[in-house]
This record gives C-alpha cells, sequence and structure tokens, in this order.
C-alpha cells in the first residue's frame, strides 16, 4: 500500500496522510480567512480555504506522481502553484479600480497558498507555526505602529468614499479600527437610479496612516472611489450643515 510522509509520524498510509492534510489546509485557511472576513476584505473565510486546500492538494499528488513516473518533477507543480497565485493577487489590487490598494489582501493570498503548499509536503506543524506568525502580523502590525507615532502629528482627515449602495456599517468598521472617534459621519445619494451614494467622514488621523486606511477601505467590495484631504478642526461642521 502506498504511502506518504507526515511530520513526526513519518511514513503513513496514503489515506491517512491525505486525511491529515486536507483537515490541517482547511483549518489554517480558516483561520487567516477568518481574520480577513471580520475586517471585511473582499478575499475573506472561504476564498482563503480554498486556496490553502488546493494548494495543500495540488503539493500532495505532485509527490505522489513524482514516485510514480520517473519523469515527474514536483518543484514544476510548486512552480505553477506560485504563478497561479500571482494572478489572484493581481486581481486582488486591481479591483480597487486603478488606486494602489488591496497590497496587504495580496499578500495574504500568496502566504495562503504556501502555507497550503508547506501542508501537503507534510509539515503541518511548520505550517500552524507559519499560520500563527501571519496572524500575529496582521493583528498586531497594525497598532503598534499606530502607539510609535506622535499624537502631536495627527491631523483631521476628509474622507469622500463613492459607493454602489450603503456601506457606512463596513466603513466605520474599517475606519474604527485605526481610530477611537468619528468626528462626523454623513452619507448623500448621489444617484438615485444606481443608487450611487457619497459618504462623508471627518476624523482625526497621523498622515503616514492615511494611505493605509485607503488601502482598507479600497478593499470593500460596494466601494468605487476613495479620496481624501486634510482639512482644519472646523472643516466638517461647517461641510454637515451645507
Amino acid at each position: 500500500m502506498k504511502q506518504m510522509f507526515i511530520e513526526f509520524l513519518g511514513p503513513v498510509s496514503l489515506y491517512y496522510g491525505f486525511g491529515i492534510k486536507i483537515i490541517t489546509a482547511t483549518i489554517l485557511g480558516l483561520l487567516i480567512g477568518y481574520d480577513r472576513e471580520k475586517k471585511m476584505k473582499s478575499a475573506g473565510l472561504k476564498t482563503n480555504m480554498l486556496i490553502c486546500l488546493g494548494a495543500c492538494m495540488y503539493t500532495a499528488v505532485s509527490l505522489i506522481a513524482s514516485g510514480d513516473v520517473a519523469t515527474a518533477d514536483p518543484n514544476r507543480t510548486a512552480a505553477q502553484i506560485v504563478s497561479g497565485i500571482g494572478f489572484l493577487g493581481a486581481g486582488a489590487i486591481i479591483q480597487s479600480r486603478g488606486s494602489v490598494v488591496g497590497m496587504t489582501t495580496a499578500a495574504t493570498i500568496w502566504l495562503v497558498a504556501a502555507i497550503g503548499m508547506v501542508v501537503g509536503m507534510g509539515y503541518p506543524v511548520v505550517a500552524t507555526i507559519f499560520t500563527v506568525t501571519v496572524l500575529l502580523v496582521l493583528t498586531f502590525i497594525g497598532p503598534i505602529y499606530t502607539l510609535l507615532e506622535r499624537k502631536g502629528d495627527e491631523k483631521t482627515v476628509h474622507l469622500e468614499i463613492l459607493s454602489k449602495g450603503g456601506v457606512k456599517n463596513s466603513v466605520k468598521e474599517v475606519v474604527l479600527q485605526e481610530v477611537d472617534v468619528i468626528h462626523e459621519i454623513y452619507e448623500k445619494i448621489v444617484d438615485p437610479n444606481s443608487n450611487q451614494r457619497l459618504l462623508n467622514i471627518y476624523i482625526t488621523l497621523h498622515p503616514r496612516r492615511v494611505p493605509m486606511l485607503m488601502e482598507e477601505l479600497g478593499t470593500i467590495i460596494q466601494v468605487k472611489k476613495v479620496n481624501y484631504h486634510f482639512a482644519s478642526n472646523e472643516d466638517y461642521s461647517e461641510d454637515s450643515n451645507s
């Protein structure tokens, strides 16, 4: 009976090995997918689970094929996985309509595929450590970066978000991950026929954090365009009353 290698277990039966790999890849993809889903990213729970599972299966099958066919090369399959993930990552960036946003989402997709490949090679513990590291980066780097910035350098920022349909709650959730208080938020219907809306938000934020916030907002599915400019502290009250 055919066998495959699993870290710390050595050679195990084919079906037992596949079972371990499938379950591990699904769980690790789910963990990263949940983090992205709760942050309202376009590549969420299902996408990350499928990417991790697919990369795992392609890698595992290529290793089996290399044992059966003398000319088979598992490295070629790994290279094709990386190429295919490149297209998915490019799609995550292009989705934001020309703005340079979605880089974190694209990088996460790339890393999830790498995690799946590590599982497929038979190293579930290494893949788990890798996943925990990715989650730590996604969770804590932003807050640490914010703490290192000086409060005195913060400015009032006016965000203008054009969307198809209401995105007020989704936008508030993303913005409140970066700031403690939203000074003003109001929505105007630009085109009733197409349900286009313009959401205006005034917040206080460090200038270097603005591009990262723009990237986060640009990945919300219904958002079509995001603009910003720096305003004085009095501008938001005047604008909302006009």
